[in-house]
């Protein structure tokens, strides 16, 4: 186990070290914008093997910008935080809608948990034995790496696209807070799409091309980020990943320590990896992996879990898989993404 108090002042640490504004952080992304922008403007010039691997990586690491942003980074300001990193340039998910739910995501006692965790990829064992053997069969694909960078956007999307349009459709002020969060998104979208017309980028070849392998590089990430156990701390990966990665994900490939110290910049994640649980090992009920490469080797083309929960909300709670009394069954976990409609 690692040391208690290094623990402690570690945590002490960082509260004492935030700063007004996080330079590192407001340099990424100048960077990032000012990179895709050439791209996107230079891109006759550079041959598309190139250019797409480029983009793909930019948008990506803005992905990972964005999660920083909702976390309270670059500055202690959110609104301005938002400005900085909220336009879309992976199109697919809205900054509001990411914040929101990744946030109630943070609550470590839930953690994959299919209701009460909006990120799980579990299905609760009533509601996994409803599905029709077709769905079973793509959601066993998508358990393996291979198939959660091929469909795995195409599923997550779809779940979390069939949800909205349920929280749309109530009449309160959570459909009034998502209809925002779109309108918001859909204007960044239209100034992302007008630089790619002025620029004469095609925008097929970038949806196609560019966001959508941005979002299967980000679930590289989150294939391994989290497995079912019974101790919150055994819930959450360490991978002590290459230069690349850690920079391209902003070291949350340290996901155990980001999970503890959620308000930590991206760039004091090893200091407090090295300092409480570098010698953290499986013995002691964490969850380790020893790099991507590793992940690769044992999950290509293998299952890394079962899809059913293994612990939580099992046949025997039928209860929480059904609809309740008059209600419409919206508080059901979604295939691929779990959570329930709750906002």
């Amino acid at each position: 186990m690692p040391p208690v108090s290094n623990v402690s002042s570690s945590r002490a640490s960082t509260r004492r070290s935030r700063t007004a504004v996080e330079w590192p952080t407001c340099g990424l992304l100048a960077l990032v914008y000012f990179g895709w922008l050439a791209a996107v403007v230079l891109h006759a010039a550079v041959p598309v093997w190139l250019l797409l691997p480029v983009l793909v990586f930019l948008t990506t690491l803005h992905a990972s910008l964005q999660h920083e942003a909702l976390h309270g980074h670059p500055t202690r300001h959110a609104p301005t935080n938002e400005i900085l990193a909220g336009l879309p340039l992976g199109l697919y998910i809205p900054y509001r809608r990411f914040k929101r739910l990744h946030l109630r995501h943070h609550c470590n006692e839930n953690l994959t948990d299919p209701y009460d965790d909006p990120e799980s990829f579990y299905l609760a064992r009533a509601d996994w034995s409803q599905l029709t053997g077709a769905l079973r069969f793509a959601l066993r694909v998508n358990n393996t790496l291979l198939g959660r960078l091929i469909i795995g956007p195409a599923l997550a999307l779809a779940a979390f696209y069939r949800k909205e349009w349920a929280r749309l459709h109530r009449r309160c002020g959570q459909a009034r807070r998502v209809l925002a969060a779109w309108a918001l998104h859909f204007a960044g979208v239209a100034v992302v799409v007008a630089l790619l017309v002025y620029s004469g980028f095609p925008v097929w070849l970038y949806g196609l091309g560019v966001a959508y392998p941005a979002m299967s590089l980000l679930m590289l990430r989150t294939y391994a980020e989290h497995q079912a156990a019974e101790t919150a701390d055994a819930r959450s990966v360490m991978i002590e990943a290459s230069p690349f990665f850690a920079l391209l994900f902003l070291n949350n490939n340290l996901h155990f320590v980001h999970h503890k110290f959620p308000n930590a910049p991206w760039y004091r994640l090893p200091a407090l990896y090295r300092s409480g649980f570098a010698g953290a090992s499986e013995e002691d009920h964490y969850y380790r992996i020893s790099g991507y490469g590793t992940l690769f080797r044992r999950y290509l083309l293998s299952p890394k879990e079962s899809v059913p929960h293994p612990y939580r909300r099992t046949a025997e709670d039928v209860h929480y898989a059904v609809p309740r009394a008059g209600g419409s069954g919206q508080n059901r976990p979604a295939f691929a993404l779990g959570g329930n409609n709750s906002d």
